[in-house]
């Protein structure tokens, strides 16, 4: 099943705003960080978040992350949308993302990533952040 999610930026304060959504929320939080795989970033900021989701018992996903001092962040403009789903969905998946990139930007192909699904960025014609996950059997596709 594909879902759709909101996925909020920070500069610094994902992780303590992800404990923040939990405390209000509910549910489970995974947490990753830049330094768990070894992405590169400015020293010092390996700590910083990469990826958090908190999925509540009512079905809630929330996903956050830091954003590292080399990438640009405007506050008001900080959430993306993420589409993710497994193996199953990835020609789904894959036409999405492709759509989404007709007039638009795509920022990071949609590619085997470190964490072994096939990942990818797109600002669509709107300005719209798109990140896409496929999990499982990652499946490169050029662009």
């Amino acid at each position: 099943m594909t879902t759709l999610n909101p996925y909020i930026n920070f500069r610094g304060q994902a992780k303590e705003a992800a404990e923040f959504y939990q405390s209000v929320f509910g549910g489970e939080l995974g947490l990753s960080t830049f330094g768990d795989f070894g992405m590169p970033v400015e020293p010092g900021e390996e700590h910083l978040v990469m990826h958090a989701q908190l999925t509540t018992a009512s079905g809630l996903v929330l996903m956050l992350s830091d954003t590292p001092t080399h990438m640009e962040l405007n506050v008001g403009n900080n959430i993306s949308v993420s589409l993710s789903g497994g193996p199953g969905e990835s020609d789904e998946l894959h036409g999405y993302f492709d759509r989404l990139a007709e007039g638009g930007t795509v920022t990071e192909p949609l590619v085997e990533a470190p964490w072994g699904d096939s990942f990818g960025m797109v600002v669509d014609r709107f300005g719209i952040n798109w990140l896409v996950n496929i999990g499982g059997a990652p499946q490169e596709q050029e662009q």
